[in-house]
């Protein structure tokens, strides 16, 4: 990290980005029809407010929003010991054979994944679980083993040809994020969805995408507004508190990028009127941003970025915007790639410079957390005055909660 950098983030304290969150400002259940869900819109230092399905009347006819096309997996999965013991397994990575989660998702009869083992005390080292289902039909007997008691990787194998994919459908349950305090519910397995989740894999929904509608698509499509998808399969990291004073030293959770070319080569058409849809997406963009400077400083091909590598150079060590995307086209063009995939810890919090996104859609964040920091870092101190209006004029907060349209400072 350059000193000048890094004197600025030890500087910043977390006990200024947090705010109190009443409880009944929490939104349990989402609002119908989707795109009915409130709209704060802060630009040029004001504040407005509109319902979501007036987004496109918010935007320049020049926009390109990006959207996350991630889609939940029912990720917890329980098993019962013959003692009435429940174990709980919250499967966040896959391991083996592949740490590729498209992939994963496709393998048959046994993987390994990482995940949160619940009730761990009670599943010894060396012992199996077993849990019957039924898939397609047939009837299937999945196992769980211990692949590494330490690290929390767990075996499982099942004897059918059936993929990764339909032992979890057929068997899981779709996790809602901690703060709801409640269970999952039939009806989540729509609503914690967005309409256009397409790529299996996340363990928690890029919930700014959850209030649109075809009706709202059609309404941007109308005015020119274009669009196109990334996808970051988002990790129960998400939602791990900062602890540290010192915001540096907080452990960035991994998540794994995918990227097309047709992308990449969108993003270069519209440079300068990229608007991320989430702050998953916005994470996205900016990682690939410096996978290029990677490419174009010819320091390494690979797609890894680490939480503070964005803080180590003055402006005049980089390359703009769209030098480092032509940078990623190059090196795809050379190897016959038509997209890739990447892993990144990026940490964004205030004195960030932001290379590829002008603005952002999002819901709002719980207090004290990474989403906050990114949020300053996107409107400055204006982000204290953004939520206490919010919280002043009792929008729905988190998840479930409405939305917002920052435009950056």
């Amino acid at each position: 990290m350059h000193d000048s950098r890094k004197k600025q983030a030890e500087a910043i304290r977390l006990s200024d980005y947090t705010y109190e969150l009443p409880d009944a400002c929490i939104a349990r259940y989402p609002v119908a029809p989707r795109d009915t869900s409130r709209l704060l819109v802060f630009e040029g230092g004001n504040i407005r407010h509109q319902r979501f399905f007036e987004l496109a009347d918010q935007l320049p006819a020049d926009s390109l929003l990006v959207f996350n096309d991630t889609k939940v997996i029912p990720a917890r999965v329980y098993f019962q010991k013959p003692t009435g013991a429940t174990i709980e397994l919250l499967l966040l990575h896959p391991e083996a054979p592949t740490r590729i989660i498209n992939d994963a998702m496709l393998v048959t009869r046994q993987t390994t994944w990482s995940g949160m083992i619940g009730n761990k005390k009670r599943w010894k080292l060396g012992e199996t679980l077993t849990q019957t289902l039924a898939i397609k039909g047939e009837t299937v007997t999945l196992s769980a083993a211990y692949a590494d008691h330490a690290q929390n990787h767990v075996e499982l194998s099942w004897d059918s040809d059936a993929t990764f994919l339909d032992v979890v459908q057929a068997l899981g349950e779709i996790p809602l994020p901690p703060y709801l305090h409640r269970d999952t519910e039939a009806q989540d397995q729509e609503t914690y969805q967005t309409v256009y989740a397409r790529q299996e894999g996340a363990v928690a929904a890029p919930t700014a995408g959850l209030h649109f509608t075809d009706e709202v698509f059609g309404q941007l499509a109308a005015k020119g507004i274009e669009r196109s998808f990334l996808t970051l399969h988002v990790g129960a990291g998400t939602f791990q508190p900062i602890k540290a004073e010192t915001i540096t030293e907080h452990h960035m959770h991994s998540e794994q990028v995918m990227y097309t070319r047709g992308l990449i080569v969108g993003l270069i058409q519209k440079v300068d009127h990229i608007i991320p849809v989430g702050t998953t997406s916005l994470r996205s963009l900016e990682s690939l941003y410096w996978y290029g400077v990677k490419l174009y400083r010819q320091e390494s091909s690979e797609f890894w970025i680490e939480k503070l590598y964005p803080y180590r150079f003055e402006e005049s060590e980089l390359p703009t915007a769209e030098e480092a995307l032509r940078a990623i086209l190059d090196f795809m063009d050379q190897h016959s790639l038509t997209e890739i995939t990447g892993e990144t810890e990026i940490f964004i919090f205030p004195g960030y410079d932001f290379r590829l996104c002008r603005g952002l859609i999002t819901n709002f964040h719980q207090p004290g957390s990474t989403l906050i920091l990114l949020v300053a870092a996107l409107v400055g101190d204006d982000w204290k005055k953004i939520y206490q209006e919010a919280l002043a004029g009792d929008y729905r907060f988190l998840s479930y909660g409405d939305s917002s349209l920052l435009w950056r400072k």
